[in-house]
């Protein structure tokens, strides 16, 4: 059976962020993920989670001014230093929270900038995070982000990904595969999946179009859910989707699929 966590950035948005923690955990979630924790307290949210018995699955390294437009800051030269901050307070969130992975966000292609720079940029910057994650026992992820909801976002796909985990020196980088975003970009979902296995640590899921819930879309997820059972993926499920409705009107589909 499917390993399913809550996004608490995309659901349970009816309520404000530290009560969502008793939403998820009273839906039957056993973990959870957000974008970013960095505008709460650590301890504060050290204590949701223990008091819901919730594993902390996962969290972005702070990407900027989010609310300005920024969408990641891996991929620009001139903001390597804040970048390199980010890395310690994430860190420093991780360890309180027993938190396993962190995702990073290459961000949009600055205006001006070559995809040549921006790549050695994003992999410059990979090379200095990945380690120092490993030292502190935290998984260093990337996520393809499709270029339709963010245009001009650097790593768009799976190729891409591959390559630059590739020319990376680290053992620990991995592909944070984004169902929803590849079904835009490529498509061939469970076949992609199953080849770079060994290199996905984590999955999120959304149905396509809308990024609704399962079952709004075309994305077959019945199939899905039995494929990753019969290739035995163990790591966690991200349920990063924006409700039809209501978070709460939209979770029969957990139960329609026999997965939580």
């Amino acid at each position: 059976m499917p390993k399913l966590n809550a996004n608490l950035s995309m659901l349970f948005n009816e309520i404000d962020f530290l009560d969502r923690f008793d939403a998820a955990a009273q839906a039957g979630f056993k973990g959870v993920e957000y974008l970013f924790p960095y505008d709460f307290d650590m301890h504060e949210i050290k204590q949701k989670l223990a008091s819901h018995n919730l594993t902390q699955v996962l969290f972005n390294l702070p990407a900027g001014d989010w609310d300005s437009g920024d969408r990641g800051i891996a991929c620009h030269p001139e903001r390597v230093e804040e970048f390199r901050q980010g890395v310690d307070l994430a860190i420093e969130y991780a360890k309180v929270l027993e938190c396993s992975q962190c995702n990073i966000l290459a961000g949009i292609v600055p205006d001006g900038l070559s995809q040549i720079d921006a790549q050695k940029t994003f992999i410059n910057n990979l090379n200095y995070a990945a380690p120092r994650l490993e030292k502190a026992g935290i998984r260093c992820l990337i996520e393809a982000i499709n270029t339709r909801d963010i245009p001009g976002f650097f790593l768009n796909n799976t190729k891409q990904t591959l390559e630059i985990i590739k020319q990376v020196d680290s053992t620990n980088l991995f592909y944070q595969y984004d169902i929803y975003h590849m079904q835009i970009m490529e498509g061939d979902i469970t076949q992609t999946i199953e080849a770079n296995l060994k290199n996905i640590a984590h999955i999120q899921l959304a149905d396509n179009p809308g990024r609704n819930e399962p079952g709004t879309g075309e994305i077959n997820y019945h199939f899905i859910f039995k494929f990753l059972d019969s290739i035995k993926y163990t790591g966690w499920i991200g349920c990063e989707y924006k409700p039809k409705t209501t978070t709460q009107a939209g979770l029969n589909w957990l139960q329609q699929h026999n997965v939580l």
